[in-house]
């Protein structure tokens, strides 16, 4: 059996996988939202139930609850790797965003909060596992899918228990939104958050300046420096993107703070950046600071096992019909956390479109079914 076999089954379900997109993205997910997230969780709950994967909810007071879904391989070897696919359920999209901006399908476009990113990968996710099924095809692994409810503010929850999942991986795919043109991500630069809050001294700014240290003065000398750590060769990025500092106009002022994303593309970049940061040392005597946060996210780097990985979804995709091509991006996933423990990780495999995190997000339903055929072949073939 042929990946065109898969597309031939999946183009046969495209209506089905059209309407069951509308019902995820109707079905509101903020990332902030517990209660809409946790309806979400079981509705995806019940809806995978049908392909026959052992259930694992994995409970979160506040956030959002993650499901592990583990799909058995009958004829795999006793301890085999597994095959992990990522995808995480949560949106940027506060609730009632549906009735401004509901649902709707333009010249072969699907429109509505979410659709990009990423419920459009949930759906292929399901049918490419409900291919297999239909066409009674083994798996030659296990395969567990994790479907997490915070990715979209850093994964402060589902991170550790993402990594430890992971490490029985053999490979990871991520059908989160492809590149432009559909091009998959191979690498993804790691996020550094950091804030850094200096003390000075006050005084009156008129009577005695001189007796004042002024954090803001120290802050603006820092922030040069701060933009100096950037490599422009190495794609090294420093953003101060927020600031404040005093306390009134006639006082000098006693107190600021700044705080600045930086993004890296090899983690010897991002472990040169953290430790100049976090040993920053003052101008002014008598200024000291407190440097909180780091790296939430580590790079992706492009290793030859992910090489490897891209290749063969390049020699499937030409039975699809799909002329796959490698790309990077400087936005971080899920995916930098699996890349950065070893093991190779394919990113991009969702459906493509445009505007995540925008009014005019969208995705292009015709390249749906041959974007689920494309994950089912790896997973059968891998």
């Amino acid at each position: 059996m042929t990946p065109s076999d898969y597309l031939t089954y999946l183009e046969q379900h495209q209506n089905e996988m059209v309407s069951t997109l509308k019902t995820l993205v109707e079905l509101e997910s903020p990332s902030t939202d517990k209660i809409l997230l946790d309806r979400l969780q079981q509705y995806l709950q019940d809806w995978f139930s049908s392909l026959g994967g052992a259930m694992e909810p994995i409970r979160q007071k506040k956030a959002g609850n993650l499901l592990k879904i583990t799909f058995t391989a009958p004829n795999s070897i006793a301890g085999k790797k597994t095959a992990l696919i990522l995808c995480h359920y949560d949106t940027v999209w506060p609730e009632g965003t549906i009735s401004a901006r509901p649902f709707k399908i333009v010249a072969g476009k699907a429109f509505g909060p979410g659709v990009l990113d990423m419920k459009g990968g949930i759906v292929l996710v399901y049918f490419a596992l409900q291919a297999i099924r239909g066409l009674k095809r083994q798996l030659p692994r296990p395969v567990i899918l994790l479907l997490t409810g915070d990715e979209e503010i850093g994964s402060p929850v589902s991170r550790q228990i993402l990594e430890k999942i992971a490490v029985g991986a053999k490979y990871v795919l991520v059908p989160e939104a492809p590149l432009p043109n559909g091009v998959l991500k191979t690498a993804r630069k790691g996020v550094g958050r950091f804030r850094i809050k200096i003390q000075g001294k006050a005084a009156h700014s008129g009577i005695e300046p001189e007796k004042g240290i002024s954090a803001v003065t120290e802050l603006a000398r820092q922030i040069l420096f701060l933009n100096r750590l950037g490599d422009v060769e190495k794609g090294t990025t420093i953003n101060v993107g927020l600031v404040k500092g005093g306390t009134k106009l006639n006082v000098v002022a006693p107190v600021a703070e700044a705080e600045l994303e930086v993004r890296v593309w090899q983690q010897n970049e991002a472990d040169r950046v953290e430790a100049a940061i976090n040993n920053l040392q003052p101008v002014q005597p008598g200024i000291s600071f407190n440097v909180t946060g780091g790296f939430n996210r580590p790079p992706m780097e492009r290793t030859q096992d992910v090489q490897n990985l891209f290749s063969r979804a390049k020699e499937l995709g030409k039975s699809l019909g799909l002329n796959l091509q490698e790309g990077a991006t400087g936005g971080a996933g899920d995916g930098n956390f699996t890349a950065a423990l070893g093991i190779p990780t394919l990113d991009g495999l969702g459906p493509p479109g445009e505007g995540a995190h925008a009014e005019h997000e969208h995705v292009i339903l015709q390249s749906f079914p041959q974007r689920a055929a494309l994950i089912a072949s790896l997973l059968l073939s891998v």
